[in-house]
């Protein structure tokens, strides 16, 4: 499917005077992997907390589908539209297991009693058995979700994300606290989900977006700075002045 999934309109958003966004505007295509950089403060968590409808902005509009004003509605509204958000640090269910956890995201609209009690169908089970595989996590599905390593935990929450069928998914650092390994991994697995949906990511790791990457988007104090490959945006110059100028130890990092 192509086309354009989520479309941000001069995007405002104010805390006290304080401008957190200033009248952006960009877009992500269906099927895009896009990864959001930029210091801390450039506005990019902000970003996605006004897409998951966590924050509504002073001024402009977000379109979902090209014709959904998702500004006029409330978070659980927009997570049945089919945009799902992962934050920073993994909210899984430690006592239940993995499997457990992934059938409980998959019936978010029942009571927790309920969920576990009800008989799955086998096109439910089949859905959740073809998950675990997804996010590697097939041979563990009856363990306790807390005895996961950290890299695990990430990726079973976008697991518990994905049995929700989102058409757009929206990451938050999700390879923060990884080792390589991990990250290698879960970089995989971003090109493996974006295949079906559109997936943006807010990231620090340069190293990663450099490695997985597709089309990166740089913002800085509320803006957008610089939009497009790994390699234009290395070699921009505003992007170059702004932070390898700050010291080569940011190495666009932060």
């Amino acid at each position: 499917m192509g086309g354009i999934i989520v479309y941000l309109d001069g995007i405002t958003v104010s805390f006290d005077g304080f401008k957190a966004i200033d009248n952006l505007s960009t877009y992500v295509e269906y099927g895009e992997l896009r990864f959001f950089i930029g210091p801390n403060g450039a506005g990019k968590t902000t970003l996605l907390d006004v897409i998951c409808g966590r924050v509504k902005p002073t001024k402009g509009r977000v379109f979902f589908r090209e014709d959904i004003d998702i500004c006029r509605k409330q978070e659980h509204e927009i997570v049945r539209l089919g945009i799902s958000r992962k934050f920073q640090t993994p909210a899984v269910f430690a006592n239940l297991t993995v499997f457990e956890n992934l059938e409980l995201s998959m019936r978010q609209n029942r009571s927790v009693f309920s969920s576990l009690s009800a008989k799955l169908t086998s096109a439910e089970e089949d859905m959740i058995r073809s998950n675990l595989e997804i996010i590697g996590l097939g041979q563990k599905a009856n363990i306790k979700a807390g005895s996961l390593a950290h890299g695990e935990k990430q990726w079973l929450e976008i697991g518990m994300l994905l049995v929700q069928e989102p058409e757009l998914l929206l990451l938050d650092e999700p390879v923060a606290g990884m080792t390589k390994k991990e990250t290698e991994k879960t970089g995989e697995l971003l090109r493996s989900v974006a295949v079906n949906r559109s997936v943006l990511v807010v990231e620090h790791d340069m190293d990663f977006v450099r490695d997985f990457a597709r089309k990166v988007t740089v913002m800085h104090e509320g803006k957008i700075l610089c939009e497009g490959p790994v390699e234009k945006i290395q070699n921009d110059p505003k992007v170059i002045e702004i932070y390898l100028g700050r010291g080569r130890e940011t190495n666009v990092k932060h």
